[in-house]
């Protein structure tokens, strides 16, 4: 019998390392974009699964000697290949019963058609913002339709949202992707998380953002399910550039780290003279989340409050940085 308990035996054995259960209900009040019911009107319940990142995918970042494998190892292949191959394998149990459920992970193309400013904070975009899609109907929700996973993951019962808005988990910390599937399936769902606070609100993750991006003062607050969420307010952009190892020139200078601009420089955070290519289309992280992933990580596991531990400890030495003293910005 397909049950919430069979449900996730089966997510487990076939590969997810967490997986939870969020009733419909707790998507009442969701913007129209990221409404899960937009999607499938006749949806009783989302299943949401974590694939964890290896911690020794940021090894090769931490001692700057190593990158594509967090790029691609960590990012990319999870995104890209790893996530959908499971989430629509795993779709078919419900079809198999009987039920119609909705395979869903990272490979929405809404950065062609949705802001991604809006899909970033989870609502739609200030009136002065440009659509580039249009509802088919009253009512309904202008494609590409979103699921925010974060949002999901925490409407499952896996963890919080930290500061950075980066998601926790006690198990991996900020180590893992999310995909889901909806299903007209009605499951028991998981309580929401309770058990000990993961984020101490220490900061680490503004002020480790080689981007500057988090804000330690201004917030987003949320009512998710009856809870009041809160995480730190974060500059898409800024994140955005600093993600790349890039710096804005001072005026007067040119920089060629980014390939057909000269309004970026290397920054002291990659030891890069020009950007790598992506890594299955994205997965440029050349930051390595120096602040939303290591920062945090680091923290806590010092606190030992990780479920998952490890034989040494991930940082033994300062951070390092690069000096760009000798890069030609006149070119």
């Amino acid at each position: 019998m397909l049950d919430a308990k069979e449900v996730k035996r089966i997510a487990k054995e076939w590969g997810a390392d967490l997986c939870g259960i969020a009733s419909i209900d707790r998507y009442e009040g969701a913007p129209l974009q990221c409404d899960p019911k937009q999607i499938m009107p006749r949806a009783k319940s989302v299943v949401v699964f974590a694939n964890r990142i290896n911690r020794g995918a940021l090894r090769g970042i931490e001692e700057g000697t190593h990158f594509s494998t967090y790029a691609s190892m960590g990012y990319g292949a999870i995104n890209t290949v790893y996530l959908p191959t499971f989430v629509i394998r795993f779709a078919r149990i419900f079809e198999d019963e009987g039920y119609e459920c909705v395979p869903l992970g990272y490979q929405c193309s809404f950065g062609n058609v949705i802001d991604n400013w809006a899909l970033n904070e989870g609502f739609d975009p200030p009136e002065n913002k440009v659509h580039r899609s249009k509802a088919v109907a009253p009512g309904r929700a202008r494609p590409d339709v979103q699921l925010h996973m974060r949002i999901s993951a925490y409407l499952a019962g896996l963890g919080e949202i930290g500061w950075s808005k980066v998601f926790l988990t006690p198990e991996f910390g900020p180590r893992q992707r999310f995909g889901c599937v909806i299903t007209e399936m009605e499951l028991e769902p998981d309580p929401i998380y309770d058990g000990p606070p993961l984020c101490n609100r220490c900061m680490a993750c503004a002020n480790d953002c080689p981007g500057n991006a988090i804000s330690t003062t201004e917030s987003v607050k949320v009512t998710l399910a009856g809870h009041e969420v809160e995480w730190g307010v974060n500059d898409p952009e800024k994140c955005l550039w600093g993600f790349r190892g890039a710096e804005k020139c001072k005026e007067g200078e040119k920089g060629h780290y980014i390939a057909g601009r000269d309004d970026f420089k290397p920054s002291p955070y990659t030891p890069f003279y020009q950007k790598p290519a992506n890594v299955y289309t994205h997965g440029e992280a050349i930051c390595g989340g120096r602040g939303c992933m290591r920062a945090c990580m680091i923290g806590l596991e010092e606190r030992g409050v990780l479920k998952t531990k490890f034989k040494s400890a991930f940082r033994t030495e300062k951070p390092w940085l690069v000096d760009w003293s000798d890069y030609d910005t006149g070119k």
